[in-house]
């Protein structure tokens, strides 16, 4: 099948010295195990995830040689121990560099979207920031209505800025035609966001989250991600203590909080393309920040594996009904017996992923504020 995706011409194999054989990985390691673009493309048949790298870091005003993040992030994720024989892995290497910047952008869309038609789940190695507009145009190209979840100490929407890293979210958010059905961002630093841009993405009835608000109550990220099928990652949302690299603010998320928002998007059953970006290895310090990476995409497969337990809300038998009524308003709660995941029902008769607190507003006869931003949404 890989053959037949035609996306060869857009890739260099992996970097020799990462692989099983050369690098000297033990049984059970995930170098060991994943399947690598050497020589031939790999079978990606009964493939779940697959590895690309794009080192395009001219977005952000770097040089076009910085090419080796990536790689350096392999070596950590294959170092790890593979706990999750249930998924198998591939990697295609990195996306060829363009002659500019929307060379590379096609090259990446025309990869990840022929990824993700085939039921694969692409994980885009950066790169700077602004690759995730190559990462939403694979979407796009194909008419596709999503939902995309950033996380981010920063909210790229500065119009009057010359690098695309901090004005790239312009085009995603309002470019037209549209496809994004809707918006989060999650642990932006509001000191280092200009009130405005908050007060437009209110009125796009885009939802916002503040990093303390999100170390507060982190399990309330997991509804909001459930429904995305693009996940960004920037490591600037990382605070320098758990992230050497990530330069912008002492504050952020720890790297534990980093790893559970990752876990929540493996669980999603809709997330299927997952980019982390800003990584800069001269940045780093032995290398900690790759480590911290390496340690997120394998909390992305644990979740995924976490997730493939749940049942379909049409198999009523595996999830526990609750009928109730908030402001006059008569509704449904399930909760899976398999996972402790809830669901609360709209008018119109649709599930939308929530959470227990959600539940207990309700109970108390208050309308919970996802159900009411949903409404508004239409």
């Amino acid at each position: 099948m890989s053959d037949q995706l035609g996306i060869a011409d857009f890739l260099s194999p992996v970097n020799k010295a990462f692989l099983s054989q050369d690098a000297g990985y033990k049984e059970g390691q995930v170098g060991y195990s994943v399947a690598t673009y050497e020589e031939f493309m790999p079978e990606l048949e009964d493939v779940s995830f697959v590895l690309v790298g794009c080192p395009e870091h001219r977005g952000a005003g770097i040089e076009q040689q910085q090419t080796d993040a990536p790689d350096v992030i392999r070596g950590q994720f294959y170092a790890l121990y593979y706990w999750h024989a249930d998924l198998k892995l591939a990697d295609l290497g990195n996306v060829r560099m363009g002659a500019s910047i929307t060379d590379t952008y096609a090259a990446l869309r025309t990869v990840v979207q022929a990824l993700i038609t085939e039921g694969k789940t692409v994980i885009i190695l950066g790169g700077s920031h602004d690759l995730t507009l190559a990462q939403y145009q694979a979407y796009a190209s194909t008419r596709q209505l999503i939902e995309a979840t950033c996380v981010d100490a920063l909210i790229d929407l500065q119009p009057d800025a010359i690098l695309p890293v901090e004005h790239f979210l312009m085009e995603m958010l309002t470019g037209m035609p549209n496809y994004l059905k809707h918006y989060n961002h999650i642990a932006f630093q509001s000191y280092y966001v200009h009130p405005t841009v908050l007060e437009t993405l209110d009125k796009l009835r885009f939802d916002c989250y503040r990093v303390g608000n999100v170390k507060e109550s982190l399990d309330e990220m997991e509804p909001v991600i459930r429904n995305s099928h693009l996940f960004s990652f920037d490591i600037s949302a990382l605070s320098n203590a758990h992230s050497p690299a990530s330069t912008i603010s002492p504050n952020g998320l720890t790297g534990e909080e980093a790893c559970a928002l990752f876990r929540y998007a493996g669980m999603s059953p809709a997330v299927n393309s997952v980019g982390v970006y800003g990584y800069d290895p001269r940045l780093d310090r032995q290398e900690l920040t790759a480590k911290q990476i390496a340690q997120q995409l394998w909390y992305l497969l644990d979740g995924r594996s976490r997730g493939k337990r749940e049942a379909s809300l049409t198999e009523k038998d595996s999830f526990n009904e609750y009928y109730m009524a908030f402001a006059e308003v008569e509704t449904v709660f399930l909760q899976s017996k398999k996972t402790g995941r809830w669901w609360m029902q709209l008018p119109d008769k649709k599930f939308i992923a929530c959470s227990y607190k959600d539940y207990l507003l309700a109970s108390s006869n208050e309308i919970p504020e996802r159900w009411l931003r949903a409404q508004e949404r239409g």
